[in-house]
């Protein structure tokens, strides 16, 4: 069996996305914004009807799905899998600083091409190869009238629901960031799955939201 539906929620504003810093998988919480975000947009998840919650570890995903946990009466399950790409000790810096230190990382933004974030983090296509996999475990754990709530990261959730739908870290570069608290929903139709929303926010016009990861 197989779920029907998967939402996935990005995590709320964090002081590292409010100033530019990259987090990758450092354990950083939400900030007061970032509660008030996965506040508002939780009646209209909730509306979504989901039946299951899991999350990235990661306490930034956690404290969002716990908002939407209260919401509607489900556990929150994690999954280490789920976790934003590893940037190594890239932690911490802004995007002109990793230019600074590393000029090639401009160069290859600017051709799209993928790269690893830093000697000890991930490429692009190694967090999408991750989250993918982990995605198509979840969902095939599901019965045919599940809609999974996956709540995670903004580079992880891009990529990864690329590579869930059978593309690659080039076809990922076609969509936007995810915006704090945006969504995205997958439908299964048949044995395969379709794009049926991207970047969805409680405000579109939201002046808080942030597509840093």
């Amino acid at each position: 069996m197989t779920a029907r539906r998967l939402i996935l929620w990005r995590h709320g504003q964090t002081d590292g996305n409010l100033h530019g810093r990259m987090q990758g998988q450092a354990d950083v919480p939400l900030n007061d914004t970032g509660y008030a975000q996965a506040r508002e947009a939780a009646g209209r998840v909730a509306a979504l009807a989901p039946t299951r919650i899991v999350s990235s570890d990661l306490q930034r995903a956690r404290q969002t799905a716990e908002v939407i946990a209260a919401e509607t009466g489900l556990e929150v399950t994690t999954d280490p899998r789920l976790q934003e790409i590893n940037v190594g000790d890239w932690v911490g810096l802004t995007r002109d600083e990793v230019i600074a230190r590393h000029p090639e990382f401009l160069e290859d933004l600017a051709a799209g091409r993928d790269f690893r974030r830093s000697d000890g983090g991930e490429t692009g296509d190694e967090v999408g190869r991750r989250v993918a996999a982990a995605l198509h475990d979840l969902v095939a754990a599901g019965d045919d009238d599940e809609v999974l709530l996956a709540v995670g990261h903004g580079l992880a959730w891009r990529v990864g629901a690329t590579y869930f739908l059978g593309g690659d870290f080039a076809a990922s570069r076609t969509l936007a960031g995810l915006h704090n608290c945006g969504w995205i929903i997958l439908d299964r139709a048949g044995s395969e799955w379709r794009l049926e929303a991207y970047n969805v926010t409680a405000n579109l016009r939201d002046p808080y939201s942030s597509v840093m990861r």
